[in-house]
């Protein structure tokens, strides 16, 4: 069994019952929960919201992994931190600020995790510098926005990269977007340290959370076989 972390994407989750989907997951063993924030600008969609984020982690005493897809987030970051708690994650598109070594900089002073999110038209040179301080980088293998699209093959090559530059940077590496058993199999043996679970793998399913869970810590994709096409109305405009 490879060590890697496994977050859901609480953006595909049933708001209609988002407490006891939470409860559920952390039961299941989930290690964390994603939370995606799109404000309409930096990218064309809508998703949770500030308050979504809050309510989560009144539930739960399993980390926040954060996904700021906001313009300019140094202007509202004080609104994320003060509801967070010490050791969730918070990232950031570097593209969306003018100087965003000063919004990781508030991040880690508020006992955070600081985490840059890389988009697939953004290289890795543009950002090495922030890798040395950064304790996570979130690789986006789609275009940021919108759950369940398809897999940009060229990423593969940047994922590459980046697993040769963690262990000098010091930073975790995580894939988000389009994680499925095909990308899962090949890249964790690589060394992909955590993965965003959504509509591929984890959300709409009839097999109960625990069952999936587990099987996709053992890279053990069969449950997949009994299940239909399910139509999955994400948290999204």
């Amino acid at each position: 069994m490879y060590n890697y972390f496994l977050t859901a994407s609480m953006m595909c989750a049933d708001f209609g019952h988002l407490r006891q989907e939470v409860k559920n997951l952390e039961k299941a063993g989930i290690d964390s929960f994603h939370i995606d924030i799109m404000d309409g600008r930096y990218v064309s969609n809508f998703a949770m919201s500030l308050y979504d984020m809050a309510a989560i982690a009144k539930v739960t005493k399993l980390p926040l992994d954060v996904h700021l897809m906001i313009e300019h987030p140094r202007n509202n970051i004080d609104l994320f931190l003060k509801r967070l708690r010490p050791g969730d994650t918070v990232y950031i598109h570097p593209e969306a600020e003018y100087h965003p070594s000063t919004t990781l900089q508030k991040i880690i002073d508020a006992k955070m995790h600081p985490g840059i999110a890389i988009n697939p038209g953004t290289s890795v040179e543009t950002v090495r510098e922030m890798l040395r301080i950064v304790d996570h980088v979130l690789v986006m293998a789609v275009n940021p926005g919108n759950a369940s699209q398809m897999f940009l093959p060229y990423v593969g090559e940047k994922i590459e990269d980046l697993i040769r530059l963690r262990e000098q940077m010091g930073f975790q590496l995580v894939w988000d977007g389009a994680c499925g058993a095909e990308r899962m199999k090949e890249y964790a043996p690589q060394g992909v340290d955590g993965f965003v679970l959504g509509t591929t793998l984890l959300f709409g399913k009839k097999t109960d959370y625990k069952t999936i869970i587990d099987s996709v810590r053992r890279l053990d994709f069969e449950y997949l076989n009994n299940e239909k096409k399910i139509k999955v109305e994400p948290y999204m405009s």
